[in-house]
């Protein structure tokens, strides 16, 4: 390395140890509720231990502030370990919206998605009425399921053929 300290460099050595400290403290990809039972979930004995922590002090009136009890899956500390803030950068949505805007034109440039006028409705698919009641072989199974008689007649099924 020539002791150039890069953009890239910096957002690489980023990645690599909050990526590894995310898997090696074993924390929850989810919320969870107070009254789970931890066991159910694959959890190391110190992430649990950590959990537990603060799923108990989120109880104490004076720490409510901290809301623990609601990022007890992530050992108390809230958000998204890379959250981004207006003042400082830009947002996570506006990165999203901005690799959507992108991958949009690369659809549009490259082919796979043609470009149309803002007022253009483009018709996927359409749907068709297709009558009221079961068909007979529905019939037939609903009567199974249910031990109910069948019909015994095209009337007795609906208007559906």
């Amino acid at each position: 390395m020539n002791g150039d300290l890069t953009e890239q460099a910096v957002a690489g050595y980023i990645a690599k140890y909050a990526t590894k400290a995310a898997e090696c403290v074993g924390t929850l990809d989810r919320r969870i509720n107070a009254l789970d039972d931890l066991s159910a979930y694959n959890l190391r004995d110190h992430a649990r231990r950590l959990i537990t922590t603060c799923l108990q002090l989120g109880t104490q009136p004076e720490l409510a502030d901290l809301r623990l009890t609601n990022w007890a899956h992530m050992l108390g500390f809230r958000g998204h370990f890379s959250t981004r803030s207006r003042h400082y950068s830009t947002t996570l949505s506006d990165l999203r919206a901005d690799r959507e805007h992108h991958a949009r034109d690369t659809d549009i440039t490259t082919g796979r998605l043609p470009l149309f006028d803002e007022d253009t409705v483009l018709v996927i698919s359409e749907w068709e009425y297709a009558g009221k009641g079961h068909s007979l072989g529905d019939a037939l199974l609903a009567a199974a399921l249910t031990e109910t008689p069948l019909p015994t007649s095209q009337h007795d099924l609906g208007s559906r053929p």
